[in-house]
């Protein structure tokens, strides 16, 4: 098994949870279903309705102005 790098294929957030990037997940090539932060399959396994609050939390930060 490969040997995971910090800020490569993860980093830990101030409150101390691991995430996972985006490198990692397509390394992986799939959507595990689990709602990740970074998943670059559109959540494609995630059930609803968490799919569905996901996506729109999504598109709504896009939308708001820095």
């Amino acid at each position: 098994m490969k040997e995971l790098k910090v800020n490569e294929d993860y980093y830990l957030t101030p409150d101390g949870l691991l995430v996972f990037t985006e490198k990692y997940h397509l390394n992986k090539g799939y959507c595990c279903g689990n709602g990740c932060r970074h998943c670059p399959y559109n959540f494609e396994n995630v059930p609803e309705p968490l799919r569905s609050q996901i996506l729109n939390n999504n598109n709504s930060s896009e939308k708001k102005p820095s």
